[in-house]
């Protein structure tokens, strides 16, 4: 008897959890994207440096300084993300430059879980620098700088034009870090 009843009370939960009443949110995702295919050209423009971008960006004069020909933007168009580039020269405040890149990266420690730093060095064409790694929801979750240490400072940071959310952005973060690192390799000065 008891087996009886136990068997009947398990047949009713189960036929009673499988109606048509139960609801199942769906898991919460994000857009595919599409990535470009990798592919680079030189950068054409008058300042003491030259470097390679990706074709599928362009550059803008920087919004805040449009009469400095070295400080523009380079726009990811369909990645919704922009490179601020900054250039100035050294005339004995190189540690000036350096002191203001270190303490603009640290702004967003409020939103980073680790800053990781990392050494740029290629001597053969005496571009040296410094890569700050942001990882949180922090504004800009890349930023360095560049410099030969005696004439010229060059600054990048990498913004999204959207709310920062770490997880959302890490795909299209890792395909444009690729796309620094390029910039590095192909980095020289005039």
């Amino acid at each position: 008897m008891k087996n009886k009843l136990f068997s009947f009370i398990a047949i009713s939960i189960f036929l009673i959890s499988c109606g048509n009443d139960t609801f199942t949110p769906k898991p919460k995702g994000y857009f595919r994207i599409d990535l470009p295919k990798k592919e680079y050209h030189p950068l054409i423009k008058d300042c003491p440096f030259v470097f390679e971008i990706p074709n599928y960006t362009s550059t803008i004069p920087n919004i805040n300084n449009p009469n400095k020909l070295c400080w523009f933007d380079i726009v990811f168009n369909n990645l919704n993300a922009s490179i601020y580039m900054s250039y100035k020269p050294v005339e004995k405040n190189l540690r000036e430059y350096l002191e203001d890149s270190r303490s603009l990266a640290f702004k967003h420690t409020v939103k980073a879980h680790n800053i990781e730093q990392q050494i740029i060095s290629f001597p053969d064409k005496k571009v040296y620098g410094l890569i700050y790694s942001i990882e949180g929801n922090a504004a800009s979750a890349y930023q360095f700088h560049l410099t030969d240490s005696t004439n010229h400072f060059i600054r990048g940071s990498l913004y999204f034009n959207n709310i920062p959310n770490q997880d959302s952005i890490q795909p299209v973060l890792s395909f444009i870090k690729e796309d620094i690192e390029h910039i590095f390799e192909t980095f020289e000065w005039k």
